[in-house]
């Protein structure tokens, strides 16, 4: 995919304004399951986002990211972030643009960086807090720590992704059509 490939809006006041409502869906849904360790919409918005709007999406996904550290502060989450959740949109907007729509690898897919998110975090944490001889021990300690935080987050992808996934898409493609010249 290149740039020349990039949809253009009916108006650049629609993108902006549909940037901004993706964004605010990802920060509201965030916010309203924060009470539950790591059971979250904010992969599978960043995915459909990805998947339906392709690199509007992703600039969602940025500015969910640039809203974050503004909310809760700066620590070394937010360069995971800054990875990952932009990462989740361009994979599925690759898959988008490949027009993969059965359930199995898409949910696949959303699995396997959901374990990228807790080896991303581990990574970037020891880095920061754990350099040293001791590097690759305080990298083991800060993964086996998360263990149980991915795990409901990968229970909580594997049952959201094959369910809602397939019926949002079909939803945010009409919307997409509204916002966007066909």
């Amino acid at each position: 995919m290149n740039f020349s490939d990039i949809k253009k809006p009916k108006s650049p006041a629609r993108a902006i304004a549909l940037i901004a409502v993706m964004a605010a869906t990802i920060e509201v849904g965030k916010l309203a399951l924060s009470f539950l360790p790591n059971i979250e919409v904010v992969t599978l918005l960043c995915a459909l986002y990805g998947y339906v709007f392709g690199f509007y999406g992703v600039v969602a996904a940025a500015v969910f990211v640039c809203i974050e550290p503004v909310i809760y502060g700066v620590g070394t989450w937010v360069a995971t972030y800054m990875i990952y959740w932009p990462l989740v949109a361009i994979v599925f907007m690759l898959l988008g643009s490949a027009k993969i729509k059965r359930r199995l690898p898409i949910t696949l897919i959303a699995l396997a960086l959901t374990v990228i998110f807790g080896l991303l975090s581990a990574l970037i944490d020891s880095t920061v807090y754990g350099i040293g001889l001791n590097y690759f021990r305080n990298f083991a300690l800060y993964y086996l720590r998360g263990i149980p935080f991915y795990l409901a987050q990968l229970a909580c992808n594997a049952a959201v992704f094959p369910t809602l996934f397939p019926f949002l898409v079909k939803k945010l493609k009409l919307i997409n059509k509204h916002v966007f010249l066909s």
